[in-house]
């Protein structure tokens, strides 16, 4: 499943093989569709493809000057460039600091917001020029990707589709059906680990009477998996990918 339709270009040409274009938070709704009731397992790779971030029309990197669109589909949704037109300078600050983590993120949600009074911020050079005086020089490379992550996560509703999936793996999974979720920045990590742990995203254990937690998953590595040296020199993009797997019970 992608919700991109450029991926299936690169789907696989086998009859093992349903390439589905739609967004995974609609899994068991697709499952159904296909008469699927119950899976095996369940594979989730939450990370964005190379070819969106080498790709300037897309909007996604802000290495290359293109329209601020950053959606995955983009046969729906708002833009990015709607959404910073759109939303409050409360709501922005809040998505710099939250997805992006960001500790100048008010200041920045201002700026826009009084830059985007005299003309439309509509493309990744424009708003460059506009919060660049509040990025820290010496990390700026990494300070503009939390900003165009922040802003992609709001675009894409990553992170609400991100709990819906794993809300919906719980029904579809058997007993002794495997969870398999790729990550690639702490929030999403936290999300998987809270629910691998306590079956919500919010880490909400709740026990029984002997003490015991309540989740329907347990999880099948207590330490998380992460890329080793030789792989990170492989696909230096790798390494910030973490990979935890959980079993039905």
């Amino acid at each position: 499943m992608d919700q991109d339709e450029d991926a299936r270009q690169n789907s696989l040409d086998d009859p093992r093989v349903t390439f589905v274009h739609s967004n995974f938070r609609f899994l068991k709704n697709l499952m159904r569709y296909y008469g699927v009731e119950r899976v095996d397992g369940i594979l989730a790779d939450l990370g964005v493809s190379f070819h969106h971030f080498d790709d300037s029309d897309r909007g996604f990197s802000f290495r290359f000057e293109g329209p601020l669109d950053m959606r995955m589909n983009r046969r729906s949704g708002q833009t990015a460039a709607q959404l910073i037109a759109t939303c409050s300078e409360e709501k922005l600050a809040d998505l710099f600091f939250l997805y992006g983590e960001l500790k100048s993120a008010r200041r920045i949600a201002a700026a826009v917001v009084a830059a985007r009074s005299s003309a439309p911020i509509e493309t990744t050079e424009r708003l460059l020029e506009i919060v660049r005086p509040y990025i820290n020089r010496k990390q700026e490379k990494k300070e503009l990707a939390q900003l165009f992550q922040a802003l992609r996560i709001e675009v894409n509703q990553e992170m609400e589709s991100l709990r819906r999936l794993l809300e919906q793996s719980v029904e579809l999974l058997p007993q002794g059906g495997r969870l398999v979720v790729l990550t690639y920045h702490s929030l999403e990590d936290r999300m998987v680990k809270n629910f691998m742990k306590t079956g919500n995203v919010e880490g909400r254990a709740e026990q029984d009477f002997f003490g015991r937690i309540n989740a329907p998953l347990r999880p099948i590595n207590n330490k998380v998996i992460v890329p080793d040296e030789a792989e990170i020199e492989r696909n230096p993009r790798s390494r910030s990918a973490k990979l935890r797997i959980a079993e039905k019970v």
